[in-house]
């Protein structure tokens, strides 16, 4: 299915003094309730997870590969090598997708700001601010990022000279800050759309999914 693309901005000054008021403010709702679930819905959540198992992904090849050189066999050697160009195969095209998302969560800021600062319309924005999908990235963002904490610092802490090889030690200590990051990048997302409601809208409102 292709993407659509994003709402419109809205209309100039000068132009919406020729608009039909009620138009307008139907328009302001529509797009706002639409730019909010792409910002905080349920597949943008999957979306981060999907980019994040992609790193992982890449980074097992890479710790493959740290693995197969501290063999110091020739066969291995060569199978490292294979897996290091797999694995900055996939983290490469990783790396532009996580920008690409990045850059369109800007562009979805940019648009809601200037929607929201066309008025006031209390039941429209009271489903702008989803504290029902906010608390979701907030809860699963906060687990994920412990499980990532407790991964790192639980192979560092664990780790043994002679029973774990540092390719071992790395691998698992990249997976976990792979999982920690992507914790903390879906916290920072649901603290910032947070912020930017009460500054766009004021004080609370009575909570709406």
């Amino acid at each position: 299915m292709p993407r659509r693309d994003l709402p419109p901005p809205p209309p100039p000054a000068h132009l919406r003094a020729w608009l039909d008021e009620n138009a307008v403010r139907a328009d302001r709702a529509r797009f706002l309730s639409e730019l909010g679930r792409r910002s905080l819905g349920f597949g943008r959540l999957l979306l981060l997870w999907a980019v994040s198992a992609v790193f992982a992904l890449g980074w097992t090849f890479v710790g493959m590969a740290l693995m197969a050189f501290e063999t110091h066999d020739l066969f291995s050697y060569l199978f490292g090598l294979i897996f290091a160009v797999l694995g900055v195969g996939v983290l490469i095209p990783a790396g532009f997708w996580f920008a690409w998302g990045a850059k369109q969560d800007r562009q979805i800021r940019r648009l809601m700001s200037a929607w929201a600062e066309l008025g006031r319309d209390p039941a429209a924005d009271a489903e702008v601010r989803a504290p029902g999908r906010s608390l979701t990235w907030l809860l699963t963002s906060f687990l994920l990022g412990a499980l990532g904490l407790y991964v790192t610092f639980g192979t560092a802490v664990t780790a043994r000279p002679g029973a774990d090889t540092y390719g071992e030690v790395a691998y698992m200590m990249g997976l976990g800050m792979i999982l920690w990051i992507t914790g903390l990048l879906g916290l920072g997302k649901a603290g910032a759309h947070y912020r930017w409601a009460v500054r766009a809208f004021g004080g609370p409102t009575r909570p709406t999914t």
